[in-house]
C-alpha cells in the first residue's frame, strides 16, 4: 500500500486538470465567521425543536451558550485585535475585519436574544409543566426562604467579597465569563449613591435546590439568593438596586515557540495573561439601569455595540445542571455502546494483538465502545510483559483518564513510554500541563511536539516482542483519547498491524520527538508537508477520470471547510462533472449549487444527540475507490500549522462500513440541513442518521 500516485496527464499549468482557476468568480467564498454563526443557529434550532425530548432541548441551549462564549473569546476577539492594530486586510470573501465585525455584532445579538427568549418563553414553561421549576426569591414561601437563608449564611456568604468603587477603591477587575451583581447603595444619612460589585461564586451550584423529589424539582438561581441578602453584605447601608452583568474577554493565547525557553513556563505565563485580556462583550439583564450600563461600559472599556441586553437569566451554560436531572422520560433513550465483534469473544476479552494479527479493525464511536477498544488496547499493552514500548499523542483527555493511568502503569513497569502532550490545546492547557508533569513523574518521556506547530494527530504505537521478532501495532483515530467525549462525539478509529502503516507511525514519532525532517511517508498523508497536496492530487485525479468518462465522485466528511485551495479544487471538480458530496458540521466557506460554479456540489450538515466529529475522505477513482480517515479538517491551521495525518483504509470490512455510513449520510430521505445557493441552510426531515447507526452497530455487536 502506498500514498504516492502519479498525476493524471490532463493536469496543466493552471493546476486544475484543464479547468483554469482564473475563470472562478471572485465572490466564490462565504465568510468563515458568518458560516460559524449559521452552524450556531442550527444548534439553536435543535433547542427550539419541540419534537425533541425536553431535557435534550435544555442541553442544546447550554451547548449554544458555551459555543457562543468560545466564539466570542477567540474569533471575535481576534478580529477586534487585528482591527484595533490597523491590520485591515481583506479576508478571502472580500470583507475587511471591521466589516465582518459589524455583521457579526448584528447577527450575534439577534441569535443571543432568540436563545434567551427560547429559554424564557418556551423551554422554562415546559420544564415547569414537567415539575422542574426555576423560581424567584419573592415566589418562595416563608419556610423556604428561611431554609435558604441558612444555606446562604453557611455556604455562600463566607465566599462573597463585595468590592466598593470610590476614590479609595478603584473599579475592580471583572474576570471573564463570571456572573456579577452591580449594586447601588446609599448611606441613609446622605444622598450620594455608591457602586459596588459582588461576584457570583462559580464554586457553588448556580441553581440552589429549594426542594427535590423523583418527580419534582425546584431551584433558585444563586444570584437571586445573593440579591435577597445584599443587606448582610452592606450593613448600615441602604441597597437601592442591583443588576446582573457578565463580561467576555479575549482568551486567545499566543505562545511564541522558542528553543531557548521552556515551553511549559512560557505557556503558564500566557495563561496568566489570558485572565486579563481586553473585554469583547458585556451581557446585561434587559431591565438594567442606563446609568449603570454607562458606568460599566466606561470602566470595562467595551463599546456600546458590544453590549448585549438579554431577557431572563444570563449565562445559560449553567443549564447543564438542569440537564443532569435523573428524568429519563425527558431525555433520549438510554444507549449502551456495543463492543466491536472482533474484540469480543464470549465472556473473555480477546487479546487485541491476536485480533490485529488477523487483520485491521475499524471502530466507530460512540456506537462502539471506547473502553473495550482504545482503552483496552493501551491497558493490555501496559500489562503485557512482551510489550517493550508505547508511544502516544495526547491532545485532549479527561480529568480521570484511564489511558493516562495505563501509560503511568506501563512506565512504572519498566516499559519505554513516550507521550506527546499538546499543551497548547486551547482551553485544555492547564489540564495538559498537569498531565505532562504527572507522566514525567512516573518516568514517561514527555515531549511537547514540533516547534511552531500544534500536534493534533491522534495515534498510538505499541512495540511488542514476539517469537524473537519485533512486531508493531498502531491505532489512528479521528478523535481525542478522551473516554468522556468518546460517549458524546462521533469518531472513527483504525487498529492495524500493517507493516507499512506502523513503519510510518514510527517515523512520525521520530519527527515529533527528535530532529527528523522526514516529509514523505509510505501510507500516510501528513500535514503540514503533504496532506493538502495529497488531497488535491486525488481531486485532480477524479477530474481526469470524469473528463475521460470514467466513474468519478468525491465524498468528504469534515468539521470545517474553509481552506481556499481545497475549495477551489472542489469547484474545479464540480465544473468538470465530478459529483461532490460534502458533510460539513460547522464552518463552511464553499458555495453549493451555484450555476456555472458548483452545480455538482451538495453540502449537508447533520446535528443530533452525538457531535459529528470524524473526518473521512472518499475518492471513487474509476472503480478503484480509496477511503481515508484521520484528524485533519480542511482549514488553514490544520493543513499549514498542525501535525495532522490521514490514513488509507484498505480492509474490506472497514471499507464496507465506511461506504454504508456515507450512503446513509447522503441518502435523500435522511434528516439533514442542506446548504442553498444563496448561503442559507434549509432543514429537511426524514430518517434519523444516528439512530440508524445505533441500530446497525448494535446488531453487529450482537
Amino acid at each position: 500500500m502506498t500514498s504516492e500516485l502519479v498525476r493524471p496527464d490532463t493536469t496543466d499549468a493552471t493546476g486544475g486538470s484543464g479547468v483554469d482557476e482564473r475563470e472562478l468568480p471572485g465572490d466564490r467564498y462565504a465568510n468563515r465567521e458568518l458560516s460559524w454563526l449559521a452552524y450556531s443557529e442550527r444548534v439553536l434550532a435543535q433547542a427550539e425543536d419541540r419534537e425533541l425530548p425536553l431535557l435534550e432541548r435544555v442541553k442544546f441551549l447550554a451547548i449554544f451558550a458555551s459555543n457562543l462564549d468560545e466564539f466570542t473569546m477567540v474569533r471575535v476577539a481576534g478580529l477586534k485585535r487585528r482591527s484595533d492594530m490597523g491590520l485591515q486586510v481583506e479576508s478571502a470573501d472580500g470583507l475587511l475585519p471591521a466589516e465582518v465585525l459589524a455583521r457579526l455584532a448584528e447577527r450575534t445579538l439577534e441569535l443571543a436574544g432568540r436563545h434567551a427568549r427560547c429559554f424564557r418563553d418556551d423551554v422554562n414553561p415546559a420544564l415547569a409543566a414537567e415539575g422542574i421549576h426555576i423560581r424567584r426569591w419573592d415566589a418562595l414561601d416563608e419556610q423556604e426562604q428561611s431554609r435558604l437563608a441558612d444555606y446562604f449564611r453557611s455556604k455562600v456568604f463566607p465566599v462573597l467579597t463585595p468590592l466598593a468603587v470610590d476614590p479609595a477603591h478603584p473599579f475592580p477587575y471583572i474576570s471573564g465569563l463570571s456572573l456579577n451583581l452591580a449594586v447601588l447603595v446609599r448611606d441613609p444619612a446622605g444622598s450620594v449613591q455608591r457602586f459596588a460589585r459582588v461576584k457570583v461564586p462559580n464554586n457553588v451550584p448556580r441553581f440552589v435546590v429549594v426542594s427535590q423529589t423523583p418527580l419534582e424539582a425546584e431551584y433558585l438561581p444563586l444570584e437571586d439568593l445573593i440579591a435577597a441578602h445584599l443587606p448582610m453584605l452592606f450593613p448600615g447601608m441602604e441597597v437601592i438596586e442591583h443588576h446582573l452583568f457578565r463580561v467576555t474577554r479575549n482568551a486567545d493565547v499566543e505562545v511564541e515557540d522558542d528553543r531557548d525557553e521552556d515551553l511549559l513556563q512560557a505557556l503558564e505565563r500566557e495563561l496568566m495573561r489570558r485572565r486579563f485580556g481586553p473585554a469583547v462583550r458585556l451581557e446585561v439583564a434587559d431591565d438594567i439601569d442606563r446609568d449603570v450600563v454607562d458606568l460599566l461600559v466606561e470602566e470595562i472599556e467595551v463599546p456600546d455595540e458590544d453590549v448585549f441586553h438579554l431577557p431572563g437569566l444570563l449565562d445559560l451554560t449553567a443549564l447543564w445542571q438542569i440537564y443532569e436531572l435523573d428524568r429519563p422520560t425527558l431525555k433520549d433513550r438510554p444507549f449502551v455502546p456495543a463492543t466491536h465483534p472482533r474484540f469480543a469473544e464470549g465472556e473473555t476479552p480477546k487479546s487485541v494483538f491476536a485480533t490485529l494479527r488477523e487483520g485491521d479493525v475499524l471502530v466507530h464511536h460512540p456506537y462502539e465502545s471506547f473502553a473495550t477498544s482504545v482503552q483496552r488496547f493501551i491497558e493490555q499493552a501496559a500489562a503485557d510483559p512482551n510489550v517493550l514500548a508505547i508511544k502516544q499523542t495526547l491532545y485532549r483527555t479527561s480529568g480521570d483518564s484511564p489511558v493516562v493511568d495505563a501509560l503511568v502503569d506501563a512506565a512504572e513497569a519498566g516499559k519505554q513510554v513516550v507521550a506527546l502532550v499538546e499543551i497548547k490545546a486551547r482551553f485544555d492547557e492547564q489540564a495538559n500541563i498537569k498531565w505532562a508533569r504527572a507522566l514525567e513523574r512516573a518516568g514517561c518521556h514527555v515531549v511537547y511536539g514540533v516547534v511552531g506547530l500544534k500536534t493534533h494527530c491522534k495515534t498510538a504505537l505499541v512495540v511488542r516482542q514476539e517469537a524473537g521478532q519485533i512486531r508493531r501495532y498502531a491505532h489512528i483515530g479521528t478523535g481525542n483519547y478522551n473516554p468522556r467525549t468518546a460517549r458524546r462525539y462521533e469518531d472513527l478509529g483504525l487498529f492495524t498491524a500493517d507493516d507499512a502503516i506502523c513503519a510510518d507511525i514510527t517515523d512520525l514519532f521520530n519527527v515529533l520527538t527528535g530532529y527528523s525532517r522526514q516529509t514523505e511517508y509510505r501510507s500516510l498523508l501528513v500535514a503540514p508537508q503533504r496532506l493538502r497536496a495529497g488531497l488535491i492530487e486525488r481531486i485532480d485525479r477524479e477530474i481526469a477520470h470524469a473528463l475521460q468518462g470514467k466513474p468519478a465522485r468525491l465524498q468528504f466528511k469534515t468539521n470545517h471547510l474553509v481552506d481556499e485551495q481545497m475549495i477551489d479544487a472542489l469547484y474545479r471538480a464540480s465544473r468538470a462533472g465530478v459529483q461532490v458530496d460534502l458533510l460539513v458540521r460547522t464552518s463552511c466557506a464553499i458555495r453549493a449549487g451555484v450555476p456555472g460554479l458548483s452545480e455538482n456540489i451538495t453540502v449537508r450538515s447533520i446535528l443530533g444527540r452525538f457531535l459529528e466529529h470524524s473526518r473521512s475522505y472518499y475518492f471513487a477513482n474509476a472503480g478503484e475507490s480509496e477511503y481515508w480517515i484521520g484528524s485533519a479538517d480542511l482549514m488553514h491551521r490544520n493543513l499549514d500549522r498542525r501535525v495532522e495525518l490521514l490514513c488509507q483504509v484498505t480492509d474490506v470490512h472497514a471499507r464496507t462500513h465506511l461506504r454504508d455510513v456515507l450512503d446513509a449520510a447522503f441518502a435523500p430521505d435522511t434528516s439533514a440541513w442542506q446548504l442553498q445557493p444563496d448561503g442559507n441552510w434549509i432543514r429537511s426531515r426524514g430518517n434519523d442518521y444516528q439512530e440508524q447507526l445505533m441500530k446497525r452497530l448494535a446488531d453487529r455487536g450482537e
